[in-house]
């Protein structure tokens, strides 16, 4: 059965909810940013990207370009909560809506369609009511598959609207460069245009055993991209996959050196870790470190522990144990904590009277931080810790909490 996906992409999300928020910046050059004193350009707005700011530069090379700038601190309990009111717009054309991220969706409306007529009126109903409700714009992306909707929804910004039909598919991809397509990274791009392959057309004509020699078994799955080729369902949240990994990194606001600071950050994100972990009801046998120095070169350890973990300290400890393994040369720039080989775990309380009491401790500071936020109540190594966490919302955000994977 075919079937007509949409994907919605707000346009400048972060920017654009400022400006409607604060009078006082519409029309002007706007950057969102993580923080005042050491941070990359989390979105900037239509006016300043005409002065080429772009998402991840720098302040210095921001001002640079745009002198005028307006740099805003993040807010995100602000984006989350204007992200749920577009959510629930779209939960009225279709119950079938994946949150690929804090500002942007996929719908499938292939059963909607007799109610409303046709996929370009719900995607304008759609449009309208978010700019009449919430002053945003969004581009909107409508095609057969998953795919080519995120594809098309990339074609015309702000505030488009581009229906790729079937039998155009071929067309459009014979010329594509390869990178244009979702899922199809830098590196995996340059690997691709050294055996020759720079478009979509050539990468769905290539030798099948060819690409699985060089990449393994996602080698299909390339040449499937290339034809524009996608089967993946639209998974509305209570349809989304098992967790597999929890995980947290986090951009330093200066670079650190010294073992006791590494230690009280690495503290902070395996809180972080722990508390979605137990969460989801699952423990974990391998901790993984990531460190990034200021160079941006990135390498990550793990190690294995005896028993299933997901305390904090716990992880923390075994993040520890894999740091002072480490001979660090370089300030570290980024830090990453994430468990994995999970298992959900068995609701019943330990017999030990200690263990007992550690995991009732555990469960009700994680009832206050879920009532009050995060880190309301925190071990006291964290109140050195100027700020609490990254400023950048997780792209496992979801409406009804952070989904069950991974956040990196």
């Amino acid at each position: 059965m075919a079937r007509t996906i949409m994907h919605i992409d707000m346009n400048a999300f972060f920017a654009a909810v400022e400006q409607q928020s604060n009078p006082a910046l519409r029309g002007c050059p706007v950057a969102v940013v993580g923080s005042q004193q050491r941070t990359i350009i989390l979105t900037s707005s239509y006016e300043a990207r005409e002065y080429g700011v772009k998402t991840g530069m720098t302040l210095y090379e921001a001002r640079q370009r745009c002198p005028q700038i307006q740099l805003v601190k993040a807010n995100n309990r602000l984006y989350t909560y204007v992200s749920c009111q577009i959510m629930q717009i779209f939960q009225d054309y279709t119950p079938l809506v994946e949150v690929f991220s804090v500002d942007e969706a996929f719908l499938d409306v292939s059963g909607s369609l007799h109610y409303f007529g046709s996929v370009e009126r719900i995607a304008y109903l759609i449009k309208s009511r978010i700019k009449t409700r919430l002053g945003l714009t969004c581009s909107v992306g409508i095609a057969p598959n998953k795919l080519l909707a995120k594809l098309a929804s990339d074609m015309h910004k702000p505030d488009g609207l581009t229906l790729i039909q079937t039998e155009a598919v071929a067309d459009l991809l014979e010329k594509l460069p390869v990178g244009e397509i979702c899922g199809i990274g830098r590196k995996t791009t340059q690997k691709l245009n050294q055996l020759g392959i720079f478009t979509c057309g050539e990468l769905g004509r290539f030798p099948v055993v060819k690409l699985k020699a060089q990449f393994g078994i996602i080698g299909e799955q390339l040449v499937l991209m290339g034809r524009g080729i996608d089967s993946s369902p639209v998974l509305s949240t209570d349809q989304e996959t098992v967790v597999k990994t929890v995980g947290h990194s986090m951009t330093l606001q200066h670079d650190v050196s010294a073992r006791d600071d590494i230690a009280r950050f690495l503290l902070q994100l395996s809180e972080m870790v722990g508390r979605r972990a137990r969460r989801y009801g699952v423990t974990g046998k391998t901790v993984t470190l990531t460190v990034r120095h200021t160079d941006f070169s990135t390498f990550s350890r793990q190690q294995i522990q005896p028993l299933l973990i997901s305390r904090s300290e716990e992880i923390y400890h075994a993040a520890l144990r894999i740091l002072d393994g480490l001979l660090l040369t370089e300030p570290i720039r980024l830090l990453g904590v994430r468990l994995s080989n999970l298992q959900y775990r068995d609701r019943q309380l330990p017999l030990l009277l200690e263990e007992r009491r550690r995991e009732q401790l555990s469960e009700s500071l994680d009832q206050v931080n879920d009532r009050y936020g995060e880190f309301t109540v925190m071990s006291g190594h964290l109140l050195s810790i100027k700020g609490k966490g990254s400023h950048v919302i997780s792209p496992a955000w979801r409406p009804e909490g952070i989904r069950n994977i991974g956040v990196q």
